[in-house]
């Protein structure tokens, strides 16, 4: 009905080619099967405790990372002035401002837990039965981002991650549209963590100095690992509530 009332009043030489891109987008899937979801969460645990496979998905972890820096930034009226990412999975996100106070404190505050939120939020839009809506969201989010990457391993990254939710949203079948859909979540909430531990690890061992946690215990006054115990919380807590409601509990 909206859609017909769009087209009467745009044109439909205009509005024809969005229209069904549109009513496929924000189409209700069914939830699958227990079995299903229950084999996309054990694939995406596997995704992150393989070293061999959390060398290369890691990459997305640092993809989300470093958008929610970014995100955060132009939310609090910073001026983004590109990200990088490493081959290394590290990245670095650059914004202009004030160099402390609230914007600051945010900028630097979600990265860590940016794939924990990421993957909450996803949760809920599959618990709503929009698992082609994720897909496309997520596609539209990387396109956004990738303007502002400033390096060309970043930009080969993004465009890899972006080719695959293409291929997946264009050609294939519903039923592995909403299985992929529930492994991306599965992977952004059962990852979340694991950065969080790495990075407690190289400050015990006093490898790192410039981290998230130390720059916002010199922005904060409080401990980096305070911060760090707050990111943990909030990815394990993120976890926690976005898997219940994946299993349908």
């Amino acid at each position: 009905m909206v859609a017909a009332e769009l087209i009467g009043v745009v044109g439909p030489h205009l509005l024809s080619p969005v229209v069904p891109l549109w009513e496929r987008a924000s189409a209700v899937q069914p939830p699958p099967s227990g079995q299903v979801i229950a084999a996309t969460a054990a694939v995406a645990f596997l995704l992150v405790a393989v070293p061999g496979l959390w060398a290369r998905t890691r990459h997305a972890v640092t993809i989300v990372h470093e958008g929610a820096h970014a995100t955060a930034a132009v939310l609090t009226g910073r001026r983004l002035t590109g990200i990088r990412l490493h081959s290394d999975t590290s990245g670095l996100t650059v914004s202009v401002g004030r160099p402390t106070g609230a914007g600051m404190v945010t900028t630097v505050l979600v990265g860590y837990i940016g794939p924990a939120l990421l993957g909450l939020g996803s949760a809920a839009l599959l618990r709503a039965g929009h698992a082609v809506g994720l897909l496309w969201l997520l596609l539209v989010a990387l396109l956004v981002l990738i303007v502002q990457v400033r390096n060309w391993f970043g930009l080969w990254s993004m465009l890899v991650f972006g080719a695959l939710i293409v291929a997946v949203t264009w050609w294939a079948s519903a039923e592995v549209q909403v299985a992929f859909a529930y492994l991306v979540t599965w992977f952004l909430l059962i990852a979340a963590p694991r950065p969080v531990i790495e990075l407690q690890r190289l400050r015990r061992r006093r490898r790192t100095s410039g981290s998230d946690a130390d720059v916002l215990a010199r922005l904060t006054h409080l401990p980096g690992l305070v911060w760090v115990g707050f990111f943990l919380v909030v990815d394990v807590g993120a976890l926690g509530l976005g898997g219940w409601w994946l299993l349908g509990l």
